[in-house]
């Protein structure tokens, strides 16, 4: 199952240079900022099933569980994915505004392995 959920992650990644073209093409109107919204919002669920699915592969071990925590990255990403496809209707500065503060959030390092690696 983890295989079909990375297959999935990378169908939708292989979409983003086509949204970004076409985005690029027609000086950010409503309806391509509104197909790269919701292409990087296929995106992110996506990874959140690869996610699930790499997790629950491991079931039994617990340490990684506690080590990946509870998601609060991924979660805050999908919420201000689709807070950006809808304020692309109306401002679609304001929706890349934020996809490049979601962008911006992932760029930080995710340290939690490394913090619960160290409490050990």
């Amino acid at each position: 199952m983890s295989l079909w959920a990375n297959l999935n992650l990378l169908f939708w990644l292989s979409l983003i240079p086509f949204a970004t073209d076409w985005m690029g093409e027609n000086n950010f109107t409503t309806w391509p900022v509104v197909l790269y919204g919701v292409v990087l919002l296929m995106c992110a669920i996506a990874y959140s099933i690869l996610y699930t699915q790499l997790v629950k592969h491991h079931d039994g071990n617990r340490e990684l569980q506690a080590a990946v925590g509870d998601g609060r990255k991924e979660k805050l990403s999908l919420v201000l994915y689709i807070v950006a496809i809808i304020t692309a209707f109306i401002y679609t500065w304001i929706s890349l505004g934020i996809f490049v503060f979601v962008a911006a959030i992932w760029f930080i390092p995710d340290t939690r392995i490394e913090k619960h690696m160290e409490k050990k």
